[in-house]
């Protein structure tokens, strides 16, 4: 029994160290691609809404104390709503610049978790109803992602604020 606890002890400490490698590190590369749910924008009995896409960009920049590491990207989300009653359409656009800390304590070498700001630049168009506009905001966002492989994976994104165009994002990430 000592003999099996020894090296059940060993076993464990060389599966750590195997594992000690992260899903996000300085000079990681990351897109996400996916469809968001929910959202401000739009909520009007009647209205019928197109999906939220987006896709964003992170690259590792720094290495900081505590284990973590902190990037910077982009993001382009897109969303529209209809409403057929009186043929008035509504298109949402935010592009941003976004910077997160990537928590690397788990030890885990699959999972990615996250949280950031961004300052981003709505672009308002809506026609029939009333003109376009734009305007600046920040908001924030907590995620996860899990790779399936060392290349691809998911991810799952909440956020808040004046330009996130929807609560729930959902889709792909991409490793490189």
């Amino acid at each position: 029994m000592k003999r099996f606890f020894v090296l059940a002890l060993l076993l464990s400490g060389m599966m750590i160290n195997k594992s000690s490698a992260q899903v996000f590190e300085k000079g990681t590369n990351i897109i996400n691609a996916g469809i968001g749910i929910g959202g401000n924008y739009g909520n009007w009995g009647g209205a019928s809404s197109s999906p939220q896409i987006n896709v964003s960009f992170e690259h590792g920049i720094w290495e900081v104390g505590g284990p973590g590491v902190i990037s910077l990207g982009g993001y382009i989300g897109h969303k529209s709503y209809k409403l057929n009653a009186y043929d008035w359409k509504w298109n949402y656009t935010t592009i941003g610049v976004r910077g997160a800390y990537h928590y690397n304590g788990l030890n885990n070498p699959k999972v990615d978790l996250y949280g950031g700001l961004m300052l981003g630049y709505m672009i308002y168009n809506a026609t029939g109803y009333s003109g376009g506009s734009g305007g600046t905001g920040f908001s924030a966002f907590a995620g996860a992602r899990y790779l399936f492989t060392d290349n691809l994976g998911a991810y799952a994104e909440l956020g808040g604020g004046n330009y996130n165009l929807s609560i729930l994002s959902l889709g792909l990430a991409l490793k490189f």
